[in-house]
């Protein structure tokens, strides 16, 4: 009876030290990349900036060339007519333009979290967050993740 008693004590305490051992949290790592620095940085964005610019200057040109057009209309309906097939040309413009927008932008996350978590990686890391979003602590690694954006 006291040998079972033994038994059964031992083998709770081995699955107890098992269980906390298996269970004792890994020492975390952790990183702060300053997110707006690697943004501003990225040929990708500026790209995109770039691209951004020449497409709202395309619009303005469109908008200046319809009211011109408009205005040269004589006939009341005709001018109307011709306002709301412009003003129809313009919305879908600019509905084209925000949704290239945003697949490029997302496009570009994707690459700069993809760039930032293989340099983290790289170094050891196993967490980033955000510099903005840190008062202390964590390894400022935004010059390291600067070098592979640019």
């Amino acid at each position: 009876m006291k040998l079972k008693k033994i038994i059964a004590l031992s083998t709770a305490a081995l699955v107890l030290f098992t269980t906390s051992v298996m269970a004792a949290p890994q020492a975390q790592k952790i990183a702060v990349v300053d997110i707006q620095k690697v943004v501003a940085a990225s040929s990708q964005v500026k790209a995109l900036k770039k691209a951004q610019e020449a497409k709202n200057k395309e619009l303005t040109n469109f908008i200046k060339n319809a009211q011109a057009d408009v205005n040269k209309q004589t006939d009341a309906k005709k001018k109307k007519s011709l306002a709301e097939s412009y003003e129809k040309q313009l919305a879908s413009k600019r509905e084209a333009n925000a949704k290239d927008y945003a697949a490029k932008l997302k496009a570009a996350d994707a690459a700069i979290t993809a760039q930032i978590t293989k340099k983290a990686t790289e170094l050891g890391y196993t967490m980033v967050l955000p510099k903005s979003g840190v008062i202390c602590g964590g390894d400022d690694i935004t010059a390291s993740v600067l070098q592979v954006i640019k």
